[in-house]
């Protein structure tokens, strides 16, 4: 509860400043300064956003400033009312924001937003140490668990997969720990696994496996198919060996799309604009975050909301058809 008096507090004073920002743009002009809402160090949301805003400072098509949160809840939050004009957040707690449901189902309507592109997939990735004698999910029964941050798409991730498995905070301890401190916790024997889910490879689990060596548990089988067949953003993933050092064998999983979000005051053009900048850099952008980026035809696929009009607009011209949101 204190934890979302601070998120609401952030909010208001975010909508007062943008109220200011905004002031006296049509749906002609551009928004001059953008707040880019990413994750902290260590993922591919901050990777991805300074890269991105990078590219996007070197137009006149508003210069973006990032803003480091705890993740993709507190994005949306922060989105919504108005603190961000841009965000990066998992397709399936974006669903939920635009729905009122799971850990949103409390709150006011926040639909002022729409997507602009599913950017890639995220992978639900369950690291032990490679000396570990857990070998699968059901195995953490009685360890302790690193789950993400607190509020963050790898904590709601985790809680779900572990459920799928019969699994609850009764039968493991869970610890919300960011990605860096969980890879040290790991390293250091103080947790016995740990949740990610994050593009991959993941830099902090690639230097993890040099550091002392890692294994991914598989998720799939029945529990996968429950998950998949409960929450719609779920997609099977596999992961081919050799995507971290010492991994010998491919690993099957789950994952999401993390998805590039709009607020709706932001003119149907300054996205348009955006978007077009996305696609027209994404193979230089793949090769530097080290990921596969989707093109247009899957960048809509997996999103589950409307997409901001100047998005639209971009796909409209590249004969690509999707739900629209209101906006400028």
């Amino acid at each position: 509860m204190i934890l979302k008096k601070k998120w609401l507090a952030a909010v208001l004073t975010g909508a007062l400043l943008a109220a200011v920002l905004l002031s006296g743009c049509s749906s002609a002009e551009t928004v001059k300064r953008l707040r880019f809402g990413v994750a902290g160090e260590g993922g591919i949301y901050r990777e991805f956003g300074e890269r991105f805003a990078a590219l996007e400072n070197e137009t006149d098509n508003g210069q973006v400033e990032l803003k480091a949160t705890a993740g993709s809840a507190a994005n949306l939050r922060l989105l919504a009312g108005e603190y961000l004009q841009l965000a990066i957040a998992q397709a399936d707690l974006v669903q939920d924001a635009y729905d009122q449901t799971g850990i949103f189902a409390d709150e006011e309507e926040s639909r002022g937003f729409g997507a602009v592109a599913a950017l890639y997939t995220e992978t639900c990735q369950v690291v032990v140490r490679a000396d570990s004698d857990i070998q699968s999910i059901e195995d953490l029964h009685g360890r302790t668990v690193s789950i993400g941050a607190e509020e963050s798409g790898s904590e709601q991730n985790a809680r779900q997969i572990l459920s799928a498995y019969g699994l609850n905070d009764k039968m493991v301890s869970m610890v919300n720990l960011n990605y860096e401190d969980a890879a040290a916790q790991l390293k250091a024997g103080r947790v016995d696994a740990i949740f990610m889910t994050v593009g991959a490879p993941s830099p902090v689990l690639t230097a993890l496996a040099g550091e002392c060596g890692i294994r991914l548990l598989n998720v799939d089988g029945a529990a996968a198919q429950r998950l998949q067949s409960a929450y719609s953003a779920y997609s099977g993933v596999t992961l081919p060996a050799g995507t971290y050092p010492g991994q010998t064998e491919k690993v099957q999983t789950v994952g999401v799309k993390a998805v590039l979000l709009a607020s709706n005051a932001l003119p149907a053009k300054q996205v348009q604009q955006l978007t077009q900048l996305l696609f027209s850099s994404r193979e230089g952008l793949e090769e530097q975050l080290g990921i596969p980026l989707d093109p247009e035809e899957n960048a809509v696929e997996g999103v589950g909301i409307p997409f901001h009009a100047g998005a639209a607009a971009y796909y409209k011209a590249a004969g690509i058809t999707v739900d629209e949101a209101a906006g400028n």
